[in-house]
């Protein structure tokens, strides 16, 4: 009987542990912005300085597809890869695409995203600029249905 008992509660704990990061995820609601709110009107009103262009959205491709590594967590087709706690951010989401402002999206690449895998990026991994260019070509995830 004691063997039983601790089989089940290791059982238990197994199941408890892989559950624990979806309990814990800090953005229950994928529409929720990760801007914190004492902030959030300034950055929403945060435009890129650069015109979108074929060239600056050829340019975002390339980061986000090579030194930016944002492929390895949203994946070639912008969906996002499916990851315990949080799944990552699915670009050809339209709703998303509609709420979240460039200002927000460059916040993100400049702060990470707290309770998230989503890194630091622009000042760490890429320039500024380069972190224009890929909000540029991320945009061109809205238009994959």
């Amino acid at each position: 009987m004691h063997k039983t008992t601790i089989k089940i509660f290791l059982a238990l704990l197994a199941v408890t542990v892989g559950l624990l990061p979806e309990a814990l995820a800090f953005h229950k609601d994928i529409y929720q912005p990760r801007v914190p709110a004492n902030i959030l009107e300034d950055i929403q009103d945060m435009d890129s300085p650069y015109p979108t262009t074929p060239e600056r959205i050829e340019a975002g491709k390339k980061i986000y597809f090579g030194k930016g590594l944002c492929v390895t967590c949203h994946s070639n087709n912008g969906k996002g890869v499916r990851v315990p706690g949080h799944s990552s951010r699915d670009f050809t989401n339209g709703k998303w695409q509609e709420l979240r402002t460039d200002g927000e999206m460059m916040w993100v690449l400049k702060n990470g995203s707290p309770g998230t895998g989503m890194p630091i990026r622009v000042g760490k991994v890429i320039t500024e600029e380069e972190g224009w260019n890929v909000i540029q070509f991320i945009r061109s995830f809205a238009e994959i249905k």
